[in-house]
């Protein structure tokens, strides 16, 4: 219940009762706390059984924590069923990116291979960088699209 409160939160709030309550009321205050928590358990309790009684015998594993939607499916992945595990494990991250690694360098080794040929007989081994418009001829027409109309 309190396992998000550091040991110096704790004794501030340990000298606080001691300030607000004082010494004498402090273990009364404690004991009404105490019980009313006990209640409240209790009363979740109960209401958790009436409503496993209520749903009947085909819910008889159903878990309310089931209900936080990160327990579910922390649950359902973690299901031997599915064979999850199985991909998870049969899945070698590093040896497909090492696979992809090669494809796309050997394509990169390919293309540069023949450009460089054809771009170094054209321009004297430099590349033309320059966007230049292409001149269409006199009797091309320009393409057609029928859904931008």
């Amino acid at each position: 219940m309190f396992n998000d409160i550091g040991p110096l939160e704790l004794v501030t709030l340990i000298v606080l009762a001691v300030l607000v309550f004082g010494p004498e009321k402090l273990p009364k205050v404690i004991q009404d706390v105490t019980r009313t928590i006990r209640k409240i358990r209790e009363f979740s309790e109960s209401a958790k059984n009436d409503i496993r009684e209520e749903l009947g015998p085909e819910f008889k594993d159903f878990e309310f924590e089931d209900l936080n939607p990160k327990t579910y499916l922390r649950k359902q992945l973690d299901n031997e069923d599915l064979g999850l595990k199985e991909i998870r494990n049969g899945f070698d991250l590093k040896k497909e990116m090492a696979e992809v690694t090669e494809a796309v360098h050997s394509r990169d080794s390919d293309t540069s291979s023949t450009s460089s040929a054809g771009a170094a007989g054209s321009s004297g081994g430099r590349i033309d960088m320059t966007k230049k418009p292409q001149t269409p001829a006199p009797d091309d027409r320009p393409p057609f699209d029928s859904d931008a109309t």
